[in-house]
């Protein structure tokens, strides 16, 4: 099934369909549901929510509630004809580093009614050919101890589990896995 897969550039032609996955309870990101203001700023403004979100510049919210700087990101939303999650790549110009406040690479979501399909897997692989596009030599994942299903994901694309660390917005554990790239 995830031969069926897709990911595009956020555009105006699949907008809508987003904004009924965040309008479920959905929300792009696995740190905090930004789902309801996602969906206020669609309202507003949907052009200028468009080039806010795909924009490599300016800051971005924490789960905290304060802002850093933006990382250069690639955003990408999974489709099979209809809407069924997000992927993101984000990097440092020049370096396989991230900042500590930074999580990983890479961060992934499937809407719940398309989990089980092989999508985030199939996402994940195709988002490692952007990575390397992007210059980088691997890429750092982490997830939720609990969260079996995108352990599995990670180590499917060649994640290796290389530590144990604190979410530095909660202090709860989060597992490290490194996925090297091959040129």
């Amino acid at each position: 099934m995830a031969s069926q897969l897709q990911l595009l550039a956020p555009d105006h032609a699949h907008l809508d369909a987003y904004a009924a996955a965040l309008r479920t309870g959905w929300s792009p990101y696995t740190t905090h549901d930004v789902s309801a203001e996602h969906l206020a700023a669609i309202k507003a403004d949907a052009d200028a929510f468009l080039v806010d979100l795909v924009r490599m510049d300016g800051v971005v919210g924490q789960p905290d509630g304060t802002t850093r700087a933006k990382l250069p990101q690639i955003i990408r939303w999974m489709w099979d004809g209809e809407f069924a999650g997000a992927i993101n790549l984000r990097w440092q110009p020049g370096s396989n580093e991230l900042p500590p406040y930074v999580s990983g690479h890479v961060g992934y979501t499937v809407v719940p009614w398309k989990r089980r399909k092989g999508y985030a897997t199939e996402a994940l692989r195709m988002m490692l050919d952007e990575a390397k596009s992007v210059g980088l030599g691997s890429v750092e994942i982490t997830t939720d101890p609990s969260n079996i299903a995108s352990q599995a994901v990670i180590k499917r694309c060649g994640g290796i589990h290389v530590a144990t660390c604190d979410n530095p917005f909660t202090g709860l554990p989060k597992l490290h896995y490194r996925i090297d790239l091959v040129s």
